[in-house]
């Protein structure tokens, strides 16, 4: 074989392999293939300073990786905005039409799979770069050289970004799966996550064997070069991409909204997995225009598809306990696929929601994916049920401590501060600003103290010494001391603020300044009817204190011998007129919320949030919506933030 005829033969293998891969319409045999591969592979053998790197040789992959090194886009891939009805959709529609009224767009479908984007540079294959951050992302070039559907060679002089999917076919899927399980290996739960579990292979050997497959649907550095984003997808095909299917130019809404209906008619046959639709501005010079928020681009959005419904039987009801103490019931399923994925658990929101739908153990229920990733029981069938099914009961005592819980009209929540489900929320609400605010205190160290076994309780930050802070990873020792000194400075802290820290389900800095004012120190021993007689202060304030009271009754106790809190008596002028009023702030305010409140309560006011008839003054800025309307229908005084303004200096 001659070297011309090494050339002419690659050119032959590519475009059978695209016409196989690609086209998905062969034009020679499986056993023509590889006798004309073999006679290549042969001349590189014998030749090895002559292999091209177009070769369809140099798809098979090198040497494992130790790691994926971090490499940088030229243009930012940006998330989409989701739509997820044609309401929304028309809403998205008009605010560009606001600007541009004759704006066109175009329409493709959304791949569920893994992004990817790849660098050309004067028409080679540079780089292959997986989504990431959208700015940064991992060099995966090893890889996605063994997708026979990414050309490595393309007819383009200079510089461009060609972004798509990597996606798995649904048999495919299948037939991995099926070889995993012979070989005794876990299962992917989907064609989404075996597309990025092999993309992300250090060997590309063996992503080379999981017949991936790339879906172009945009370009990032390059993209200007076009005037249409619909011209600019039909370029890549031109390339040699895979077709982007479905493409369309669309008028307007109502031809969106066509599109729309097409794809969701073709979602369940169409051989790869689909998520949605992807509404592009067609003009591309407008695009720059529109340009984007902090999150995603103005001109793009995603119009997702409805979620996926099944049924599935539950099996059992286990408890979980949130960082807030909040209990929050969980189906255990019969395991059932929905779109690819497993779904073995539901959760069920709350008890209330249960007793609503009147759900049971044992019961037949409707599942969904919701937004096709959380599923969420929506009703039981209640014509299959047969006898054996069970009532769900209000659990009485957490599943984690075993204290009892506090037991409301919707939520259930754990009110012991050192049950270890909640403690890490419970200590970085008691560092916090508007609790004790100790500086340097925040989420990221609270975990950090936690994980490493220095903090475990509310108490343990007073036990804190600088050597052991010293001895974790990045700190140093003004570091250190500066903590230490921020904790120590919490002694004969304000009372209510140390009321506020504790986290008491309902009661606020408002509810805590008046406990503070009215009981001082008694507030951890007044009983139900002495708090339910404080002014502002309903029957599920007044239990959720008493219960905390008592399931924390000894750390509290040991808290206020450390911490000293002091009490300041407040005079308040009764004769002002927000004294003692019922006040609901709403709307979009020139002054700091905070510093609004804070200059009524000075004044004896009751800050509420929300609008009745015992209601005596709403304060609205821009923006206030329906608790403005509220108050003026039921005859409420309304003030302006001027207005209110006004009255505190008249005052």
């Amino acid at each position: 074989m001659t070297q011309q005829e090494y050339s002419s033969n690659i050119q032959k293998l590519t475009k059978m392999a695209y016409h196989y891969y690609v086209l998905d319409d062969p034009i020679a045999t499986d056993s023509q293939y590889d006798e004309l591969y073999h006679q290549v592979l042969n001349f590189e053998r014998q030749n090895p300073i002559l292999i091209s790197p177009n070769s369809p040789t140099q798809r098979v992959g090198g040497t494992p990786l130790e790691s994926f090194s971090k490499n940088s886009h030229i243009e930012r891939m940006w998330s989409l905005e989701d739509v997820f009805n044609q309401a929304e959709m028309q809403e998205w529609c008009e605010r560009i039409y606001k600007s541009y009224p004759h704006s066109h767009f175009t329409c493709s479908p959304k791949f569920d799979g893994a992004s990817l984007n790849l660098l050309y540079r004067d028409g080679i294959l540079v780089s292959a770069t997986t989504r990431g951050d959208g700015i940064v992302g991992e060099l995966v070039t090893s890889n996605a050289r063994t997708i026979q559907s990414i050309p490595l060679s393309i007819d383009y002089k200079g510089e461009i970004e060609i972004r798509g999917e990597v996606v798995i076919a649904k048999d495919d899927f299948e037939k991995i799966n099926n070889e995993r399980l012979e070989q005794n290996l876990s299962l992917f739960a989907n064609p989404r996550n075996a597309a990025a579990g092999s993309l992300r292979q250090l060997d590309s050997k063996i992503t080379a064997q999981r017949k991936l497959r790339f879906m172009p649907w945009g370009i990032g550095a390059g993209l200007s070069q076009f005037g249409s984003f619909y011209e600019a997808l039909q370029k890549i095909t031109d390339f040699g991409f895979a077709p982007v299917p479905f493409l369309t130019h669309c008028e307007g809404s109502d031809d969106i909204m066509q599109m729309y209906k097409i794809l969701i008619s073709k979602r369940d046959d169409y051989p790869i997995m689909l998520d949605g639709m992807v509404i592009m501005l067609d003009e591309i010079e407008i695009q720059q225009r529109l340009g984007w928020t902090i999150k995603a681009p103005r001109f793009a959005c995603a119009f997702k598809f409805p979620a996926v419904e099944k049924s599935s039987k539950i099996l059992d009801i286990t408890l979980q306990v949130g960082r807030t103490g909040i209990i929050t019931p969980v189906a255990e399923l019969e395991p059932v696929e929905i779109e690819g994925a497993m779904i073995a658990r539901a959760t069920l929101h709350n008890f209330s929601e249960i007793e609503r739908k009147d759900i049971r153990i044992n019961d037949e229920v409707i599942i969904i994916r919701s937004g096709d990733v959380i599923p969420k029981i929506i009703k039981p069938i209640t014509a299959l049920r047969d006898g054996t099914q069970i009532p769900i009961t209000k659990p009485t005592h957490c599943p984690v401590c075993r204290q009892e819980l506090l037991i409301e009209e919707i939520f259930i929540k754990c009110q012991n501060l050192s049950c270890e489900a909640r403690v890490i929320e419970s200590i970085i609400h008691f560092a916090s600003k508007k609790a004790l605010n100790i500086d340097g205190l925040g989420e990221k160290i609270v975990i950090q103290l936690f994980e490493n076994g220095l903090i475990q309780s509310i108490l343990d930050i007073y036990a804190l010494e600088e050597s052991q802070l010293l001895a974790l990873e990045g700190w140093k020792e003004k570091r250190a001391k500066n903590l230490i000194v921020a904790i120590q400075n919490t002694i004969g802290v304000e009372l209510w603020r140390f009321i506020n820290a504790l986290g008491i389900e309902h009661i606020g800095e408002g509810a805590s300044k008046r406990l503070a004012q009215s009981f001082g120190r008694d507030t951890f021993s007044a009983d139900f009817q002495q708090i339910l007689g404080l002014d502002g202060f309903g029957e599920e304030m007044a239990y959720s204190l008493v219960e905390f009271n008592h399931a924390n009754k000894e750390l509290i106790a040991k808290l206020l011998e450390i911490i000293s809190p002091k009490i300041e008596q407040i005079k308040l002028d009764s004769g002002h007129i927000f004294y003692g009023k019922s006040i609901v702030l709403t709307g979009t305010l020139n002054k700091p919320r905070d510093e609004i409140v804070e200059m009524l309560e000075s004044k004896g006011a009751k800050i509420s949030s929300s609008v009745s008839k015992k209601t005596d003054f709403v304060i609205y800025g821009e923006k206030a919506g329906s608790k403005l309307e509220k108050a003026q229908n039921l005859g409420v005084k309304t003030l302006s933030e001027e207005e209110f303004m006004a009255c505190m200096q008249e005052s």
